[in-house]
Formats: C-alpha cells, structure tokens, sequence
C-alpha cells in the first residue's frame, strides 16, 4: 500500500509540474487519494470526509488570519507611501553610487518581507527599487535577483512563516522562533554576498544601454512623502513579536494600526482600514486557498493507515547520520524548485508531516529541513510569483534570475541543513 501511496503522491508532482491542475486542487485530491489509498472509511473517525476534509481544512486556520493580517499590514505600506518613501530616501542617500543604491534597496525589501512575503513583497520595494538600480547602473538580473535576496533576508522573521510552521509540524512558536534567528545570519550573508559580487562581476551597465521599465502611477505618489516616525512600521509587529513575546496575530494587528494612526487623519480611519483590509484579502486569497489544501494533505497523511503504510518505505531511504543527512538533502535541494515534491508550499508539507508522524526525524529537524528549503524556493523558483514578477518588471527570464541566485540561496539552505545536523541529530 505504501507503493501505491508513493505512485499517486508522483502524479501528484506531476500534474503541479506540468499545470494541467492547480497546486490547490491538485493538492485536495491528492489528499482524497491517499486516505482512500490508506483505508480511511468515508465518515467518522479517520475517515474522508470528518477527518481529511472537514478537520483539514480549518487546520492551519491561525496561518490564514496572520497571512489575512500581514496582507493588510502590506497593503497600508503601499497606500499610506511608507513602503515607497522607504526606497525613495535610501535611493536619495545612495546617489550615483550603483552598490550603495543595491545594499539600500536590499535592506528595504529585508524590511519587507518580515511583513508580507510572495509579489506583494516584491511590488512593494521592486516598484521604485528596481528602475532605481538599473538606472544607476545595476544589471537588470541583479535587480531583480536583489529584490528576492532581500525578500529571503526577512523570510526567518516573517510573522506569518512562523505561525505556518508552527501549526503545521505542531511546534511552539519559540522553537520555530529560535531555528529562524540560527537561520537569518546565513540568509542575510547569501543577500549582501550576492549585491556585492553581482554587481562587481557583471559590471556596471550605463543607464543609457538598457531600458529601465517605468514606475506604475500609484495612489501613494500624491500623498508624498511618509513622516518618518511610519516608517518604523515593519518593524513594529517584529519588536512586539520578539522584544515583548507577544502572540504573533496581536502583534500584526499592532502594526496595522500604528501605520494607520501614523499617516492618516483620524476622520479617515474607518475608510482606509476598510479600503487596505479589502484589499488585503484580494492579496491572501490564493495562500489561504493553498493552506487550505496543504491542512488536508497534512490530514490524510497523519492518517494511521497512511503512516503504517509509509513508514518502512521513508524509513529506508531516509539518512540517519548527521553527514549523509547534510550531503543527500542538500543534493535534493532542486527538488523545491518548479513546484517539486520538496516544496513545502506544495508536496513538501506532505512529506513533512509523514517524517515527523513516522518519527523517522523530530519535528524540530524536519522544521530545519523546511524552512532551509524554503530559502531557496522564496528565491529561485522560477514559478513563484515573486520571482516572476521581480525578473519580468527587471526586463529578464525567471529562469535568467534563478541561474545568477541559485548558488547563493543553495548555500544558504546547505547551511540551514548543517546547522539541523548539529543540533537536533
């Protein structure tokens, strides 16, 4: 049976990779597949219906209000101008200095993506950031390439990967918490390795040779600047979150509110919270539908019939020493990238949950393993739609940004894998 669970968790793969069915969906049948696969009955007690989708669906619900939350949070930076004023300033200090202007818009999208993460992220300090570095001389794949590492920079201190994490592999906050800060030092290394080298090898590319793309119009160009007390935004939720230890949904709603309080006159309040928080959902909708699907494949493989079926199959194949731990995952690290079967935002959630239900890794390590992974996928997936958006706003392939940012982020993941190795193994 375990063969057979394997076979349809590889049709699975190969529908997301070919996109003859959504991830979402693919990921629901692929649940239903397996608990039917496993013997689940069809109601009761680990059953289809009670157990795969009715208890899976709302299982990674404090997820999806934190990704509702760090939605909104984002859709203030960007109507309120905070995010833009962020880049403008820095862009401002930068001059015609081509690395300086690069490590100032790494460091705004790094503030970034503790908010928000996906395009949002990216449209937030790539809108302004990356015609600003190409003009200066920035190659149009390092742009794009530096508004990702920024991105990945911030990921470990993104409020709502920890509470994903944090439900998903049943783990307490300050677990998650503490491989994220053992994470971040090797994540922002990867980034400002990255602008400096990129930058240097390739060459500065005179503004006149390339075509900058142009700046959308926004709301935000005719509030003008932020005060600067805002822009200390991004970093309220994190300072509440790990300075005072505030649960991270109080911590995100602070944020919203400080941004509102800090750049919107009271008797507009009601209007921009209601315009932002609807527009936050636009932006959640496709996550939320996709944690949706990855609760019922953490359903249906937590199953008992699943795990028994499992175990010796995973158990086999899986490395127990702590090198061969390191040294065959970190080779399978491309299996994140298009959607692969170690994407944790895809298949990868199901596999987690089967090594930590199997007992073949403690949860702890396979957190490593994830979140390590995870590094590489928020860059260098040519199918994610931060990448895709980020290389196509720069004027290059996804593909060209994944070949310049792949080694950087591989290194980055074989460090978050030794660092596994050596703690928890």
């Amino acid at each position: 049976m375990g063969v057979v669970i394997l076979l349809i968790m590889a049709l699975g793969v190969l529908a997301m990779l070919t996109r003859k069915v959504p991830t979402a969906f693919a990921l629901v049948l692929l649940a239903v597949a397996i608990a039917v696969a496993a013997g689940a009955s069809l109601s009761g007690e680990n059953s289809v219906l009670d157990t795969v989708l009715q208890e899976g669906a709302p299982a990674l619900a404090a997820t999806m209000i934190a990704i509702i939350l760090g939605s909104w949070l984002g859709k203030l930076l960007d109507e309120t101008g905070i995010a833009g004023t962020l880049v403008r300033k820095i862009v401002e200090f930068g001059g015609d200095r081509p690395v300086v202007v690069a490590l100032g818009v790494l460091a705004v999208s790094t503030l970034v993506g503790t908010v928000t993460g996906s395009a949002p992220a990216a449209m937030l300090a790539g809108i302004i950031g990356i015609p600003a570095m190409i003009a200066v001389g920035i190659p149009k794949v390092t742009a794009g390439g530096t508004i990702l590492m920024g991105i990945a920079a911030g990921m470990p201190f993104e409020l709502p990967i920890w509470q994903f994490f944090s439900t998903a592999l049943e783990l307490p906050i300050p677990v998650v918490r503490g491989f994220m800060f053992k994470l971040f030092p090797f994540a922002l290394a990867a980034a400002v390795l990255f602008v400096v080298v990129e930058s240097r090898r390739r060459g500065v590319e005179h503004a006149w040779s390339v075509r900058a793309p142009a700046a959308r119009p926004s709301h935000r160009r005719r509030l003008g600047d932020a005060p600067w007390f805002a822009l200390l935004t991004p970093v309220v939720p994190l300072a509440l979150a790990l300075g005072f230890e505030l649960p991270i949904i109080p911590s995100l709603l602070a944020g919203v509110l400080y941004a509102l309080v800090t750049t919107t006159r009271p008797g507009e309040w009601a209007k921009r919270l209601l315009r932002t928080l609807y527009g936050g959902f636009e932006v959640a909708a496709p996550p939320i539908a996709l944690f949706v699907a990855i609760g019922m494949l953490l359903a249906a493989v937590k199953l008992p019939g699943a795990v028994s079926a499992l175990e010796p199959l995973v158990k086999a194949v899986s490395p127990q020493n702590p090198v061969l731990f390191v040294l065959v995952f970190t080779l399978l690290v491309p299996l994140c990238l298009y959607r692969g079967p170690l994407n944790v935002f895809g298949l990868g959630a199901g596999i987690a949950g089967v090594l930590i239900a199997a007992g073949i890794y403690p949860a702890v390590a396979v957190l490593g393993l994830a979140t390590s992974y995870n590094q590489v996928f928020g860059v260098a997936d040519p199918t994610s739609t931060q990448t895709v958006w980020s290389a196509q706003y720069a004027g290059v392939s996804p593909q060209q940004v994944m070949i310049r940012t792949l080694p950087y982020v591989w290194a980055v993941a074989l460090a978050g894998l030794c660092v596994t190795a050596a703690s928890y193994l």
